[in-house]
This record gives structure tokens, C-alpha cells and sequence, in this order.
């Protein structure tokens, strides 16, 4: 298929697909005239990164961790993949962490500001 459909067989913008490509998350095969051509099992890979970005992975770790999928047989990959995920798992808990404590400091914020425009409400009301 050519890009046009794999962009439109996943949501994915023809653009997105060419940068996909230029970090080697994505392969095509090149028509004489040098248009891009995918093959259907791209169109599951292209959802599979895009899971990865969502989750906050830049394309160099995705390229780390691709390879396990190709070649789930291959004992240095898997580890390779393995390590990596582990750390990128790490970092999304260290996030998610800061994320909590800054909600955490968004509440008293608002429990004192309720607290203030409370007070303001019956001040104005007495005077």
C-alpha cells in the first residue's frame, strides 16, 4: 500500500509516517518512480509506535525497544529491550509521582482559596 492509505488505515498523517521512516521505526519499499510502499503489517506497527509516543517514549528509545518485537529469539535484544523498558517504565512512575504531588499542591490551593472567597462572601454580605 502506499502512504496515503497507511496514513488513512491509521490515523496516522503521511508526514508522521515520513519522520516514522527517517528514524528507522518504519520501513518501505520504493516503487521505480520512488514512491513509498507498506506492507500490511505496518499498519500494526504504526499503531504499536504510537502507543509508544503516547506513553511518552521518544523515537530513540522506540528504536531500542522495536527490535524485541522483530526478534523476540534473540537473547541480547530481548535484554537490551528489557533494560530499556524497565527504565522508561521507571521514568513514567517518577512521573506520575510528580504529576500526584502537584495535584496534591493544586488542592490546598484551592481548599484555601474556597477558605478566601468564602471569607470575602460573608464580609460582603455584613457591610
Amino acid at each position: 500500500m502506499r502512504i496515503g492509505e497507511l496514513s488513512r488505515r491509521t490515523g496516522v498523517s503521511a508526514r508522521s509516517l515520513r519522520y516514522y521512516e527517517a528514524q528507522g521505526l518504519l520501513t518501505s519499499s520504493r516503487s521505480d518512480a520512488g514512491q513509498r510502499h507498506y506492507s500490511d503489517a505496518e499498519v500494526e506497527r504504526v499503531s504499536l509506535i504510537r502507543k509508544l509516543f503516547e506513553a511518552g517514549m521518544s523515537s530513540r528509545v522506540i528504536a531500542t525497544v522495536l527490535p524485541c518485537v522483530e526478534t523476540p529469539g534473540d537473547p541480547g535484544v530481548v535484554e537490551m529491550a528489557f533494560a530499556t523498558m524497565t527504565r522508561e517504565r521507571d521514568r513514567i512512575d517518577a512521573d506520575i509521582a510528580h504529576l500526584i504531588e502537584t495535584r496534591d499542591a493544586l488542592d490546598v490551593l484551592i481548599r484555601a482559596n474556597s477558605r478566601h472567597q468564602a471569607e470575602l462572601s460573608t464580609v460582603a454580605r455584613s457591610s
